[in-house]
C-alpha cells in the first residue's frame, strides 16, 4: 500500500442483480458495498475509484443503459481509464480472471428482460462467432500479485456465452475504441467463499490493477 502507481488511474466497477438460478448475487453486494470498504482500507496513490453500477442480468436490451455507463466513464483528463466487470460463477469455487471474451451469444437460459439467443454474433460487424476480443490488462502479473496475498484465484480463457462474456465483449471492444482497457472476474457463490474474503478480494484486486496498470 502507499506504492506510486506509474499513472493516475480511474476504475469504474461494474456487478450484476439476481437472475435465473442465482437469488442473491454476491456481486451486487460487492459492488454495492465497494466503495465504503474501500474508503475505511485506503487506496494506493494515483488510484481512483470511479463510479460503481449494478447492471440488469440482460443482452441486448440492457445495452442503451451499458453504453450510457460507459459513456460516463470517458475522461477529459490525462489519466488510464479501466472498466472492472464482476460477474458470479455460481459453479465456481474459486476466483477466476478472464483472459478474452468472445463475440457470441448462446445463453443457456432467457436473461432477465426475456431474450435467449443461439450462436448469434454479439457484434454483427466484427465478424462470426468465433472472433475473441482479449484484455490488455497484464492478467498474469495481477494473478501473481493475488496469489501473493493468498487468494485461490486462477486465468480463464472462457468466459462462458451468457450475459458477463456478452457485457464483457462490448467493454473490451468500447475500451479499444478509446484507450481504455477493461477487466472481468468471476467470483464464486459466498457459500463457496464467505462475503468478507470476497470484499477483502475486491480491494487487493483494485491495488493489483494499480501495481501492473
Amino acid at each position: 500500500m502507499g506504492s506510486e502507481a506509474p499513472n493516475a488511474v480511474t476504475i469504474h466497477v461494474t456487478g450484476f442483480k439476481k437472475f435465473q438460478g442465482v437469488a442473491e448475487n454476491p456481486t451486487e453486494i460487492l459492488v454495492n458495498n465497494l466503495k465504503g470498504f474501500v474508503e475505511k482500507r485506503g487506496l494506493p496513490t494515483g488510484i481512483t475509484l470511479g463510479s460503481c453500477t449494478i447492471l440488469e442480468v440482460a443482452g441486448k436490451g440492457a445495452l442503451p443503459v451499458l453504453y450510457k455507463i460507459f459513456e460516463s466513464g470517458i475522461s477529459t483528463h490525462n489519466e488510464q481509464v479501466l472498466w472492472l466487470h464482476f460477474g458470479v460463477n455460481s459453479g465456481a469455487s474459486k476466483f477466476a480472471i478472464e483472459q478474452q471474451a468472445v463475440n457470441e451469444a448462446s445463453f443457456c437460459c432467457p436473461d432477465e428482460l426475456g431474450w435467449q439467443p443461439k450462436l448469434v454474433p454479439i457484434v454483427p460487424e466484427d465478424g462470426g462467432i468465433s472472433r475473441t476480443r482479449e484484455t490488455t490488462c497484464s492478467t498474469w502479473s495481477i494473478l501473481k500479485f493475488l496469489k501473493k496475498k493468498g487468494y485461490d484465484v486462477a486465468i480463464s480463457n472462457d468466459a462462458g456465452r451468457f450475459v458477463c462474456n456478452y457485457v464483457y465483449y462490448h467493454s473490451l471492444r468500447f475500451a479499444e475504441q478509446n484507450g481504455h482497457k477493461s477487466l472481468f472476474v468471476h467470483v464464486p457463490l459466498f457459500s463457496r467463499i464467505d462475503e468478507e474474503t470476497q470484499m477483502q478480494f475486491a480491494a487487493s484486486l483494485l491495488e493489483a490493477i494499480a501495481s501492473t496498470c
